[in-house]
């Protein structure tokens, strides 16, 4: 679909930003507090879909709101 082919990283960024502030909301409820959705994204790009092709956007989503919130958030904390 043209709707799922994207410019660049941050024209899909910018698609995904829902998804990223859901997640990140839905860690902030379990107290995992300072996260950010570009944290998130940051994350995920180098820990799970750099060895991923032709990921489809719903894959993506399904990552970002699925991803266990510990292991986003040790990912992140240790990345500083």
């Amino acid at each position: 679909m043209n709707e799922d082919k994207f410019m660049s990283a941050a024209d899909l960024y910018e698609r995904l930003l829902p998804a990223l502030r859901t997640k990140k909301n839905q860690m902030k409820l379990e107290k995992y507090i300072g996260i950010t959705e570009k944290d998130i994204w940051d994350y995920l790009s180098s820990k799970v879909w750099s060895d991923k092709r032709n990921l489809t956007l719903s894959e993506v989503v399904d990552d970002i709101l699925n991803t266990d919130s510990l292991e986003l958030y040790t990912g992140w904390r240790y990345k500083k």
